[in-house]
Protein backbone atom coordinates (compact mmCIF):
# COMPACT_ATOMS: atom_id res chain seq x y z
CA UNK A 1 0.00 0.00 0.00
CA UNK A 2 1.26 3.79 -0.82
CA UNK A 3 0.93 6.05 1.52
CA UNK A 4 -1.42 9.19 0.18
CA UNK A 5 0.56 12.25 -0.54
CA UNK A 6 -1.53 15.97 -1.02
CA UNK A 7 -0.27 19.20 -2.18
CA UNK A 8 -1.69 22.46 -1.35
CA UNK A 9 -1.02 25.50 -3.39
CA UNK A 10 -1.22 28.47 -1.34
CA UNK A 11 -1.85 32.17 -2.46
CA UNK A 12 -1.07 34.95 -0.22
CA UNK A 13 -3.17 38.41 0.73
CA UNK A 14 -2.51 41.86 0.83
CA UNK A 15 -0.13 42.90 3.08
CA UNK A 16 2.86 40.40 1.13
CA UNK A 17 3.63 42.72 -1.85
CA UNK A 18 7.41 44.46 -1.86
CA UNK A 19 8.47 46.55 -3.80
CA UNK A 20 9.74 45.29 -7.04
CA UNK A 21 9.25 41.25 -6.31
CA UNK A 22 8.10 40.75 -10.13
CA UNK A 23 11.52 42.15 -11.36
CA UNK A 24 13.24 38.22 -11.78
CA UNK A 25 9.96 36.81 -12.96
CA UNK A 26 9.91 39.19 -16.15
CA UNK A 27 12.48 36.58 -17.53
CA UNK A 28 10.76 33.91 -17.37
CA UNK A 29 9.36 32.88 -21.26
CA UNK A 30 5.28 34.24 -20.87
CA UNK A 31 5.38 35.62 -17.91
CA UNK A 32 5.43 38.95 -19.05
CA UNK A 33 2.87 38.22 -21.91
CA UNK A 34 0.76 37.00 -18.97
CA UNK A 35 0.99 40.37 -16.51
CA UNK A 36 0.28 42.35 -20.29
CA UNK A 37 -2.64 40.26 -20.93
CA UNK A 38 -4.44 40.87 -17.93
CA UNK A 39 -3.10 44.79 -16.71
CA UNK A 40 -6.28 45.68 -18.91
CA UNK A 41 -8.41 44.02 -17.08
CA UNK A 42 -6.65 44.82 -13.98
CA UNK A 43 -7.05 48.14 -14.64
CA UNK A 44 -2.98 49.34 -13.67
CA UNK A 45 0.37 47.99 -15.55
CA UNK A 46 0.62 44.68 -13.43
CA UNK A 47 4.41 45.07 -15.03
CA UNK A 48 5.33 48.52 -14.15
CA UNK A 49 3.51 48.25 -10.23
CA UNK A 50 5.30 44.91 -9.73
CA UNK A 51 8.87 45.95 -10.92
CA UNK A 52 9.68 49.31 -10.49
CA UNK A 53 6.78 51.04 -8.75
CA UNK A 54 7.63 52.40 -5.09
CA UNK A 55 6.30 50.44 -1.71
CA UNK A 56 3.69 53.41 -1.11
CA UNK A 57 1.90 52.51 -4.34
CA UNK A 58 1.53 49.09 -4.38
CA UNK A 59 0.18 49.70 -1.02
CA UNK A 60 -2.97 51.19 -2.58
CA UNK A 61 -5.62 48.64 -2.48
CA UNK A 62 -6.76 49.32 -5.82
CA UNK A 63 -3.33 48.29 -7.16
CA UNK A 64 -2.21 45.85 -4.49
CA UNK A 65 -4.57 43.58 -4.77
CA UNK A 66 -4.58 42.98 -8.78
CA UNK A 67 -1.24 42.51 -8.66
CA UNK A 68 -1.06 39.78 -5.79
CA UNK A 69 -3.71 37.73 -7.60
CA UNK A 70 -1.89 38.33 -11.26
CA UNK A 71 1.20 37.29 -9.57
CA UNK A 72 -0.11 34.38 -7.89
CA UNK A 73 -1.70 32.64 -11.09
CA UNK A 74 0.93 33.74 -13.44
CA UNK A 75 3.22 31.65 -10.85
CA UNK A 76 0.39 28.09 -11.05
CA UNK A 77 1.03 29.06 -14.95
CA UNK A 78 4.19 28.48 -14.82
CA UNK A 79 3.97 25.07 -12.79
CA UNK A 80 1.41 24.15 -14.72
CA UNK A 81 -1.04 24.38 -12.30
CA UNK A 82 -4.06 27.12 -13.88
CA UNK A 83 -6.29 25.00 -13.68
CA UNK A 84 -4.78 21.92 -12.01
CA UNK A 85 -5.49 18.93 -14.09
CA UNK A 86 -5.54 15.99 -12.23
CA UNK A 87 -3.79 14.86 -8.99
CA UNK A 88 -3.61 15.21 -5.45
CA UNK A 89 -4.15 18.91 -4.83
CA UNK A 90 -5.55 21.34 -2.57
CA UNK A 91 -5.80 24.90 -3.38
CA UNK A 92 -6.54 27.62 -0.92
CA UNK A 93 -5.88 31.47 -0.43
CA UNK A 94 -5.39 34.18 2.28
CA UNK A 95 -8.67 37.24 1.58
CA UNK A 96 -8.01 38.53 -2.32
CA UNK A 97 -5.75 35.53 -2.41
CA UNK A 98 -8.83 33.18 -2.65
CA UNK A 99 -9.66 34.58 -6.13
CA UNK A 100 -6.41 32.95 -7.30
CA UNK A 101 -6.91 29.99 -5.79
CA UNK A 102 -10.61 29.66 -7.19
CA UNK A 103 -9.02 30.25 -10.47
CA UNK A 104 -6.11 27.70 -9.92
CA UNK A 105 -9.39 25.07 -8.74
CA UNK A 106 -10.46 25.95 -12.18
CA UNK A 107 -13.77 27.70 -10.96
CA UNK A 108 -13.06 30.85 -12.41
CA UNK A 109 -11.01 31.64 -15.63
CA UNK A 110 -7.98 33.90 -14.87
CA UNK A 111 -9.89 36.38 -16.99
CA UNK A 112 -13.00 36.27 -14.76
CA UNK A 113 -10.46 36.84 -11.51
CA UNK A 114 -9.17 39.67 -12.87
CA UNK A 115 -12.20 41.58 -13.50
CA UNK A 116 -13.19 40.62 -10.34
CA UNK A 117 -10.41 41.03 -7.97
CA UNK A 118 -10.63 44.90 -9.71
CA UNK A 119 -13.96 45.92 -8.49
CA UNK A 120 -13.23 44.34 -4.99
CA UNK A 121 -10.14 46.26 -4.55
CA UNK A 122 -11.90 49.63 -6.04
CA UNK A 123 -14.79 48.91 -3.90
CA UNK A 124 -12.94 48.27 -0.96
CA UNK A 125 -10.41 50.99 -1.69
CA UNK A 126 -13.73 53.13 -1.56
CA UNK A 127 -15.09 52.08 1.51
CA UNK A 128 -12.22 52.30 3.29
CA UNK A 129 -12.17 55.90 2.43
CA UNK A 130 -15.54 56.94 4.02
CA UNK A 131 -14.24 56.83 7.37
CA UNK A 132 -10.85 56.38 8.92
CA UNK A 133 -10.39 52.77 10.10
CA UNK A 134 -7.47 50.04 10.16
CA UNK A 135 -6.00 46.91 11.79
CA UNK A 136 -3.71 46.12 14.25
CA UNK A 137 -1.79 42.34 14.96
CA UNK A 138 -2.33 41.27 18.21
CA UNK A 139 0.54 38.21 18.98
CA UNK A 140 0.81 35.85 21.58
CA UNK A 141 -1.86 36.35 24.48
CA UNK A 142 -4.19 33.97 25.57
CA UNK A 143 -7.16 33.75 22.47
CA UNK A 144 -10.32 33.92 24.82
CA UNK A 145 -8.67 36.97 26.28
CA UNK A 146 -7.55 38.61 23.63
CA UNK A 147 -10.72 37.89 21.91
CA UNK A 148 -12.68 39.14 24.41
CA UNK A 149 -10.63 42.80 24.65
CA UNK A 150 -11.32 42.86 20.68
CA UNK A 151 -15.03 42.87 21.36
CA UNK A 152 -14.56 44.75 24.58
CA UNK A 153 -13.52 47.84 22.41
CA UNK A 154 -16.18 47.33 19.63
CA UNK A 155 -13.31 46.18 17.14
CA UNK A 156 -13.40 42.79 14.99
CA UNK A 157 -11.00 39.70 14.91
CA UNK A 158 -10.65 40.25 11.45
CA UNK A 159 -8.43 37.92 10.59
CA UNK A 160 -7.50 34.98 13.02
CA UNK A 161 -4.08 33.54 11.26
CA UNK A 162 -3.41 31.34 13.59
CA UNK A 163 -2.44 30.48 17.39
CA UNK A 164 -1.30 33.33 18.85
CA UNK A 165 -1.70 35.89 15.73
CA UNK A 166 -5.64 37.50 15.48
CA UNK A 167 -5.72 40.80 13.61
CA UNK A 168 -8.08 43.09 15.23
CA UNK A 169 -9.91 46.14 13.44
CA UNK A 170 -11.99 49.00 13.49
CA UNK A 171 -12.20 52.41 13.46
CA UNK A 172 -8.90 54.46 14.27
CA UNK A 173 -10.10 55.78 17.73
CA UNK A 174 -11.54 52.18 18.60
CA UNK A 175 -7.90 51.27 17.59
CA UNK A 176 -6.38 53.82 19.92
CA UNK A 177 -8.50 52.66 22.76
CA UNK A 178 -7.24 49.20 22.29
CA UNK A 179 -3.71 50.23 22.28
CA UNK A 180 -3.70 52.27 25.07
CA UNK A 181 -5.42 49.29 27.41
CA UNK A 182 -4.04 45.99 25.63
CA UNK A 183 -4.89 42.52 26.51
CA UNK A 184 -2.66 40.71 29.27
CA UNK A 185 0.80 38.91 27.70
CA UNK A 186 -0.19 40.49 23.99
CA UNK A 187 2.02 42.21 22.01
CA UNK A 188 -0.10 44.96 19.51
CA UNK A 189 1.63 45.74 15.92
CA UNK A 190 -0.51 48.60 13.99
CA UNK A 191 -0.93 47.55 10.20
CA UNK A 192 -0.28 49.51 7.34
CA UNK A 193 -3.23 49.06 5.42
CA UNK A 194 -5.77 51.63 4.62
CA UNK A 195 -8.92 50.59 5.86
CA UNK A 196 -10.44 47.79 8.15
CA UNK A 197 -11.22 44.91 6.05
CA UNK A 198 -13.21 41.89 6.43
CA UNK A 199 -15.03 43.78 8.49
CA UNK A 200 -18.89 45.53 8.95
CA UNK A 201 -17.11 48.73 7.28
CA UNK A 202 -16.86 46.78 4.40
CA UNK A 203 -20.15 45.97 3.31
CA UNK A 204 -20.61 48.43 0.37
CA UNK A 205 -18.16 46.95 -1.24
CA UNK A 206 -19.77 43.60 -0.79
CA UNK A 207 -22.86 45.08 -3.01
CA UNK A 208 -20.31 46.22 -5.51
CA UNK A 209 -18.72 42.36 -5.84
CA UNK A 210 -21.89 40.54 -6.15
CA UNK A 211 -22.98 42.86 -8.68
CA UNK A 212 -19.74 41.78 -10.85
CA UNK A 213 -20.60 38.27 -9.72
CA UNK A 214 -23.59 37.95 -11.29
CA UNK A 215 -21.92 37.96 -15.10
CA UNK A 216 -19.62 34.85 -14.22
CA UNK A 217 -20.83 31.64 -14.60
CA UNK A 218 -18.44 29.65 -12.08
CA UNK A 219 -17.56 25.84 -12.41
CA UNK A 220 -17.14 23.56 -9.90
CA UNK A 221 -13.65 22.82 -8.14
CA UNK A 222 -11.75 20.47 -9.97
CA UNK A 223 -9.35 20.37 -6.71
CA UNK A 224 -9.93 20.41 -2.92
CA UNK A 225 -11.01 24.34 -2.51
CA UNK A 226 -10.88 25.43 1.07
CA UNK A 227 -13.21 28.17 2.05
CA UNK A 228 -11.42 31.60 4.17
CA UNK A 229 -15.24 31.59 5.75
CA UNK A 230 -14.78 28.44 7.73
CA UNK A 231 -11.63 26.35 6.30
CA UNK A 232 -14.56 23.69 4.46
CA UNK A 233 -13.74 22.44 1.65
CA UNK A 234 -16.14 24.03 -0.99
CA UNK A 235 -17.84 22.02 -3.83
CA UNK A 236 -19.91 24.42 -5.66
CA UNK A 237 -18.75 26.88 -7.93
CA UNK A 238 -21.76 28.64 -7.10
CA UNK A 239 -21.45 28.73 -3.59
CA UNK A 240 -17.93 29.44 -3.92
CA UNK A 241 -18.61 32.52 -5.68
CA UNK A 242 -21.21 33.50 -3.41
CA UNK A 243 -18.69 32.76 -0.49
CA UNK A 244 -16.29 35.18 -1.99
CA UNK A 245 -18.74 37.71 -2.23
CA UNK A 246 -19.51 37.90 1.82
CA UNK A 247 -16.13 37.54 3.29
CA UNK A 248 -15.27 41.07 2.09
CA UNK A 249 -16.98 42.29 5.22
CA UNK A 250 -16.36 38.39 7.28
CA UNK A 251 -13.92 37.25 9.11
CA UNK A 252 -10.37 35.43 7.50
CA UNK A 253 -10.46 31.74 9.76
CA UNK A 254 -6.89 31.53 8.21
CA UNK A 255 -6.47 28.72 11.38
CA UNK A 256 -8.90 27.07 10.27
CA UNK A 257 -7.87 26.29 6.60
CA UNK A 258 -4.63 25.22 7.85
CA UNK A 259 -6.86 22.78 10.37
CA UNK A 260 -8.97 21.59 7.67
CA UNK A 261 -5.48 21.17 5.11
CA UNK A 262 -4.01 19.11 8.14
CA UNK A 263 -7.26 16.79 7.94
CA UNK A 264 -6.92 16.53 4.32
CA UNK A 265 -3.55 14.39 5.16
CA UNK A 266 -1.48 17.43 3.12
CA UNK A 267 1.80 16.61 3.47
CA UNK A 268 3.56 20.11 1.27
CA UNK A 269 2.40 23.04 1.22
CA UNK A 270 3.75 25.60 -1.96
CA UNK A 271 3.03 28.97 -1.29
CA UNK A 272 2.75 31.21 -4.45
CA UNK A 273 4.23 34.48 -4.46
CA UNK A 274 4.97 37.15 -3.11
CA UNK A 275 5.34 34.45 -0.77
CA UNK A 276 6.28 34.07 3.09
CA UNK A 277 3.71 34.85 5.44
CA UNK A 278 1.72 31.50 4.89
CA UNK A 279 4.70 29.22 4.80
CA UNK A 280 5.80 30.96 8.59
CA UNK A 281 2.33 30.23 9.71
CA UNK A 282 1.96 26.54 8.54
CA UNK A 283 5.55 26.37 9.88
CA UNK A 284 3.99 25.55 13.29
CA UNK A 285 0.77 24.76 12.58
CA UNK A 286 1.22 22.30 10.45
CA UNK A 287 4.51 20.09 11.62
CA UNK A 288 5.80 18.13 9.67
CA UNK A 289 4.63 18.79 6.42
CA UNK A 290 7.33 20.38 3.68
CA UNK A 291 7.45 24.17 3.09
CA UNK A 292 8.30 25.69 0.03
CA UNK A 293 7.55 29.26 -0.65
CA UNK A 294 8.14 30.21 -3.83
CA UNK A 295 10.06 33.81 -3.87
CA UNK A 296 11.59 34.14 -6.88
CA UNK A 297 11.94 31.72 -10.08
CA UNK A 298 14.85 29.76 -8.02
CA UNK A 299 12.58 28.33 -6.08
CA UNK A 300 10.33 26.66 -8.66
CA UNK A 301 12.49 23.48 -9.00
CA UNK A 302 11.38 22.50 -5.59
CA UNK A 303 7.92 23.68 -6.28
CA UNK A 304 8.11 21.00 -9.27
CA UNK A 305 9.51 18.34 -7.01
CA UNK A 306 7.10 18.88 -4.61
CA UNK A 307 4.14 18.90 -7.12
CA UNK A 308 5.53 15.69 -8.51
CA UNK A 309 5.99 13.80 -5.33
CA UNK A 310 3.24 14.62 -3.00
CA UNK A 311 0.87 15.71 -5.83
CA UNK A 312 0.75 12.78 -7.18
CA UNK A 313 -2.21 9.94 -7.83
CA UNK A 314 -1.03 7.06 -5.70
CA UNK A 315 -0.35 3.75 -8.33
CA UNK A 316 -3.57 1.96 -8.65
CA UNK A 317 -5.55 4.38 -7.02
CA UNK A 318 -4.18 2.72 -3.88
CA UNK A 319 -3.96 4.76 -0.89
Amino acid sequence: MQARTMLLLAAPGQGAQAAGFLAPWLELPGFAGQLGAWSELAGCDLIRCGTTAGADEIRDTAIAQPLLVAAAMATAWQLGCLPVQAGELAAAGHSVGELAAGAIAGVLTPEDAMRLVRVRAQAMAKAAAAEPTSMTAVLGGDEAVVLAAIAAHGLTPANVNAAGQIVAAGTVAQLEAFAADPPAGARLRPLSVAGAFHTRHMAPAVDALRAAAADVSPADPGCALLSDRDGEVVGSGTGWLERIVTQVSAPVRWDKCMQTATGLGVTALVELPPAGTLAGLARRAMPGVQLIAVKTPDDLDAARSALAEHGRRPAGGDE
